[in-house]
C-alpha cells in the first residue's frame, strides 16, 4: 500500500505542501496542514489512511469508507450528513471541515485525480523543496 511519509527533521515549515494541496484540488482550503508541536518543531499532518480507520467506523452514512483495493480512506461528500463524527473520532486530529461552507470534510485523498499509470501523484510530495514528504510502499 502506498502512504505519504514525513521526515519531520527535514521540514522547515514553509507551507509549500499546504499551498500545493490547495492548488491541486482547486480549492480555497488544504486537506493537510503544518502545525507546531510542543517542542516548537514543524509537524506536517496528513490523513494516515489507517488500517482500522475510526473515522469510517463512526460514519453513519458511509460517506467515509476504506477502499479495500487501494487501502485509502475515501470520502464521498454526496453521502455526508455533516455530523462531524469522523472529525471527532480521528485520533490524529487530521480531519477538518471546509472553512467557507462547513459542508465538506477536508482530508487527504492522495491526489487520486493526478494518478499516473495507476499510481497517485500527490502534489505535496512532488513539490516539497526539502524532500521531507515522500510516497512509499508500506505493508499493512
Amino acid at each position: 500500500m502506498l502512504r505519504i511519509k514525513i521526515d519531520r527533521s527535514r521540514c522547515i515549515g514553509c507551507l509549500t505542501c499546504v499551498t500545493a494541496c490547495v492548488v491541486s484540488h482547486e480549492s480555497c482550503d488544504a486537506r493537510n496542514r503544518v502545525v507546531i508541536d510542543s517542542g516548537a518543531k514543524c509537524a506536517p499532518i496528513f490523513c494516515r489512511h489507517c488500517q482500522r480507520p475510526e473515522c469510517a467506523y463512526t460514519c453513519m452514512t458511509g460517506a467515509m469508507h476504506k477502499d479495500p483495493d487501494t487501502g485509502f480512506v475515501e470520502y464521498d461528500k454526496e453521502k455526508c450528513a455533516s455530523c462531524y463524527m469522523c472529525i471527532m473520532a480521528c485520533p490524529y486530529g487530521v480531519l477538518k471541515s471546509d472553512r467557507l461552507e462547513h459542508k465538506e470534510i477536508m482530508k487527504c485523498n492522495m491526489c487520486v485525480h493526478r494518478t499516473e499509470d495507476g499510481t497517485p501523484k500527490p502534489m505535496c510530495v512532488e513539490i516539497c523543496p526539502m524532500n521531507a514528504i515522500t510516497l512509499e510502499e508500506v505493508d499493512e
